[in-house]
């Protein structure tokens, strides 16, 4: 990694599903709160900054984290998307953050190795946004990567918006991006919330880039692993007993 990367690690959710009085990434998976699996896959790949965007429960998980070095906090007080999320986080960055990597605190199967990779491949392509992807036999309910004729990245489309023959797309969007900084802030003026959720949407930023000639792709670095993401109790579970399998500790 030689630009001067940055990591925006999205943590602002109340996570109601989860059916628990603790913020969803405090919600311990293997004994510790799942957000710890998350920064330390980004401490293996040497990124020392990181803003984690929190919200509900926001003093509960600063003291969580006061031990962790390199950790600062952007306030999402109303969750308007994971767009406004990184607004939220933007006047953070400065010129020294050549890159920023954004990614979910709720998928504590990120793997080092994966966004070693996407970075990676974004500084060897000097691109602006790259998405880091995956391929899943059964996709639903997944944004799915739109691919042009030519085989490069044309939009990100969501399950409820897709054509039949998008649902039928098995490379999904898994919300982990590396964008160059000043590309980031650009696109981040530019989104609107101009949908049926009323909401900003990150995944508006890589099509906004390309439209305007910028330098956008998206790579399958990411590992079938990392499709297991955090809403549910029984969805816990099921990400607990494939990092067994996978041979993580267990805290004591």
């Amino acid at each position: 990694m030689t630009l001067q990367t940055t990591a925006i690690v999205l943590a602002a959710g109340k996570g109601t599903r989860m059916k628990s009085p603790l913020p969803k990434i405090l919600y311990p998976v293997l004994g510790r709160p799942m957000i710890h699996w998350v920064i330390d896959a980004l401490e293996k790949i040497g990124v020392t900054r990181k803003i984690l965007v929190i919200g509900y429960e926001a003093d509960m998980v600063k003291a969580e984290l006061a031990n962790r070095t390199g950790i600062e906090f952007a306030l999402q007080e109303q969750q308007l998307g994971t767009g406004h999320a990184v607004q939220m986080a933007a006047p953070l960055l400065s010129a020294a953050d050549q890159s920023v990597i954004v990614l979910a605190g709720d998928s504590p199967l990120v793997q080092a190795s994966s966004l070693q990779r996407l970075l990676s491949h974004f500084e060897s392509g000097q691109f602006d946004c790259l998405l880091g992807t995956l391929h899943k036999d059964n996709p639903f309910g997944l944004g799915r990567i739109v691919r042009d004729s030519a085989g490069s990245f044309s939009k990100i489309v969501e399950q409820k918006d897709a054509t039949d023959e998008e649902k039928q797309i098995t490379e999904v969007n898994m919300s982990t991006y590396a964008f160059r900084t000043e590309a980031l802030l650009w696109a981040l003026l530019r989104l609107s919330n101009q949908n049926a959720q009323g909401e900003f949407y990150l995944t508006d930023c890589p099509a906004i880039l390309r439209n305007a000639g910028n330098r956008v792709e998206a790579t399958a670095v990411l590992e079938p692993c990392e499709s297991l993401s955090i809403n549910t109790q029984e969805e816990a579970l099921l990400v607990e007993a494939k990092m067994k399998e996978m041979g993580y500790p267990c805290a004591s």
